[in-house]
């Protein structure tokens, strides 16, 4: 809310309220001087110089006044803070460059010219980027992200009733209401970054000590209350708050009205947290009373689950479902249709649990399968930006016989944080993408990737300055990136020095204190040792959530990054992450856990609308259905329409060293990134990746449909499947068990043949592999 300063002469404020006009001129037209500018060069051509220099002078004129608008507009409007600050001596060195741009070009130094052009341009981004947030508030950008959304503020029902005398737990409840709607509309402009009409809302202090024009909250009084006031006004009055119209809905309004009409109390010692905080210390839940068929602890906390929302289960999938499913999930393959068929007709009522176990101990197929998921989280590829410069490091082999032996996901953990050479590449090998700025640091970069990937938190915010989205502030952050740097770290907010550095701090100090002295790698040993207590349930909870979600199609807690959401079974998800820690932390026995569960074997659902598995209000009901990985699709095709393994174009055979000789063919999981994968969705893996998309686009139905990789890979399959079936009838049989488990149905068989001929040539093979790779039932896990 802005107190603004009526004093001020009414013309000068007319003139400063110019500024947003006039502002876009320069940037506009020295930006197209330089696009001229590049073109002409790369051209050697003349023809440009004289639209150039028209830019320039124009461009040099509205810098001019764009920045005596602006002084005005700072000087009359009672704007404050750092980021103004910024902004304004961004534009006024912007004005001097655009000065001396137009001086080289004139007297003919182009290089200069050229030089003080790009610096201008670099000049106006810094500029404006800080007068958006100015503007729009420092979240414009981030505030449509769905990690940064902020929580519902709760409604007032429990207030409508109070009475004079408030207990310390109303007042608590009711401050905590007030505060979280302060932050969530007002800490923009009256917060620590910038203080508009000398106000800032962001502490009881501050508050109560008003602004330029005095008391903006008198406790008791609503007519001396200038903030109830200025929510009040009209829309499109002038002087209503919050600007930029986004008004308080009523049940905010009411909530400050009853705070301020109670005397504003707030509460004594430490306040409560506006923002969701997970508990970091594990928790044995009771596990719920069995019923009937649901005896395992998962399914009877889904049971409970489900009783109390009227959730009714449904029959669990058939053999041949289960049986893709669980082979895709645990090693990334289509099961072989003699497999399949021996499975579908087996009596045995335990042989579900059977195969799951059995697919377990496939320790090198799983290896390859579930590398993708951690060369997703930990930034690990074989090749890309970083390897030319031999900055970047790959972890694969240690990653690798990780995954092979199920090395215990604590001691998993030691090693990536405290590495040796096999496994620094995680944590050190982040240095090769340099300083881009002091909030990306190298150290601050391994920072927010220890914390988004081992405790599912996101430290980017923070990075800059303090969060709007959680409690973490950016002392918080430079403090825990002080321990993977060489000595303590000065804290810059918003790339602006503060002259205060900070040693090196966990995230959670209850967890342990990390040594001041200590040198780098014995302080990366210390935090190793921290983060993997018992006592940190938090590790646990994001490394069972992310399983579940792999699994599941949606975490218990979504999205995966942002642990202090509220979990739909946090019952379930502390049971699982407890358990977890007591038996050993095997990740392979938490597989097998949640695959052999009546959970697990549900049928799948779908969503309408992606947006629905972060919402608050999802309902969990069944595993949500999947699209094959680019890996899986990519190995799914060389298995199910290559005879032989091996024959496949869809990988290129670039293996890691001392890898490739234990698989018998190029599973795609370990070769380099290639188009077709990243139209499938693999990522480049410069930074940390922590889900994929699901959903089908664009891109990739223009891989499948018209892609060189795609298509030369069914040409060579149609010719093998040519020589092996002289008939339609046997080629269609072998391509339906191949692919989907199953032999066609008679509709499919006739619809088939008629595709094919009595005879089948490579053509018609071709085009009907293509209709059975692209069908929902090739394409989904279901």
């Amino acid at each position: 809310m802005t107190i603004a300063a009526s004093e001020s002469f009414w013309l000068l404020q007319l003139f400063g309220r110019f500024h947003p006009l006039v502002v876009h001129f320069p940037i506009g037209l020295l930006c197209v001087a330089l696009l001229m500018e590049l073109m002409a060069w790369r051209n050697a051509s003349q023809a440009y110089h004289a639209g150039i220099r028209v830019l320039l002078r124009t461009g040099f004129i509205s810098a001019l006044l764009a920045v005596g608008f602006g002084w005005l507009l700072a000087a009359n409007e009672g704007s404050e803070g750092s980021d103004l600050e910024i902004h304004r001596w961004a534009g006024i060195a912007t004005l001097v460059l655009a000065g001396l741009t137009v001086f080289f070009f004139e007297s003919s130094r182009r290089n200069l010219y050229r030089l003080a052009l790009f610096t201008t341009v670099a000049g106006i981004t810094v500029a404006g980027h800080y007068g958006a947030s100015l503007t729009h508030g420092e979240d414009y950008l981030s505030s449509v992200l769905p990690s940064d959304q902020p929580p519902p503020v709760a409604g007032i029902v429990s207030f409508a009733s109070l009475g004079d005398n408030l207990t310390p737990q109303q007042v608590e409840d009711l401050n905590l209401q007030v505060r979280t709607i302060l932050a969530h509309n007002c800490y923009n402009c009256h917060g620590e970054a910038k203080k508009k009409g000398g106000l800032r809302l962001d502490s009881k202090d501050a508050i109560f000590a008003g602004g330029d024009n005095g008391p903006a909250v008198v406790p008791g009084n609503l007519q001396k209350s200038e903030l109830f006031r200025r929510i009040t006004l009209p829309a499109g009055h002038k002087e209503i708050m919050p600007s930029k119209g986004k008004l308080l809905p009523a049940n905010e309004i009411a909530t400050l009205k009853i705070w301020i009409e109670k005397g504003a109390p707030w509460p004594e010692g430490k306040e409560k947290s506006i923002y969701r905080v997970a508990a970091l210390e594990p928790r044995l839940p009771e596990i719920p009373a069995a019923t009937g068929e649901y005896t395992a602890p998962i399914d009877r906390f889904v049971n409970a689950y489900f009783k109390t929302r009227g959730i009714a289960w449904t029959a669990p999938v058939n053999d041949r479902t289960y049986m893709r499913r669980v082979y895709l999930d645990v090693i990334g393959l289509l099961p072989k249709a003699e497999a399949v068929e021996i499975f579908a007709g087996d009596p045995d009522p335990d042989k579900r649990e059977k195969l799951v176990k059995a697919l377990l101990k496939r320790d090198d197929d799983y290896a390859q399968h579930w590398l993708t998921f951690w060369n997703d989280i930990l930034r690990n590829d074989y090749s890309g930006t970083g390897y030319i410069t031999g900055g970047r490091h790959d972890i694969t082999r240690w990653l690798y016989s990780s995954l092979r032996d199920n090395k215990p996901y604590n001691w998993f953990v030691k090693e990536l944080i405290s590495p040796d050479k096999t496994s620094e590449g995680f944590i050190k090998g982040i240095k090769w993408r340099g300083t881009i700025n002091s909030s990306q640091s190298t150290e601050m970069q391994a920072a927010q990737n220890v914390a988004q990937v081992f405790l599912g938190l996101n430290l980017k915010c923070a990075s800059c300055h303090d969060s709007f989205i959680s409690d973490w502030t950016l002392e918080d952050a430079y403090s825990f990136a002080t321990i993977f740097a060489d000595s303590s770290l000065e804290i810059h907010r918003c790339d602006v020095p503060t002259g205060k550095k900070v040693e090196g701090r966990m995230l959670f100090p209850e967890l342990g204190e990390i040594s001041p002295d200590a040198a780098p790698d014995q302080r990366l040993r210390e935090l190793a040792e921290f983060l993997t207590l018992p006592k940190d349930g938090r590790l646990y909870r994001t490394l069972v959530n992310r399983i579940w979600a792999q699994l599941m199609g949606r975490g218990i807690v979504e999205p995966v990054d942002v642990m202090d959401n509220v979990p739909w079974s946090e019952d379930l998800l502390d049971w699982l992450a407890y358990d977890f820690a007591e038996n050993g932390y095997d990740i392979k026995r938490l597989l097998e856990q949640i695959l052999t569960s009546k959970t697990y074997q549900l049928r799948s659902v779908s969503v309408n609308d992606p947006a629905e598995l972060v919402s608050e209000n999802f309902l969990f009901s069944g595993m949500i259905r999947r699209r094959l990985s680019a890996e899986q699709f990519t190995d799914a095709i060389s298995t199910a329409f290559h005879p032989v393994y091996g024959d496949s174009a869809m990988a290129i055979k670039r293996l890691p060293e001392g890898i490739a000789a234990r698989i018998p063919f190029p599973r795609a999981s370990l070769v380099i990134n290639d188009k077709f994968m990243t139209a499938l969705g693999r990522p480049n893996r410069e930074t940390v990746s922590t889900s994929r998309m699901s959903q089908a686009n664009l891109l990739q139905a223009l891989e499948l449909t018209n892609g060189t990789t795609f298509y030369e890979t069914l040409k060579r399959g149609a010719k093998d499947w040519k020589k092996r079936y002289p008939s339609s009838k046997g080629l269609v049989t072998g391509l339906y068990l191949n692919a989907y488990g199953r032999q066609p149905t008679g509709e499919e068989l006739a619809i088939a043949s008629k595709i094919l001929g009595d005879v089948p040539d490579e053509n018609g093979i071709q085009d009907l592999v293509w209709a059975i790779a692209l069908s929902p039932e090739f394409q989904l896990i279901l």
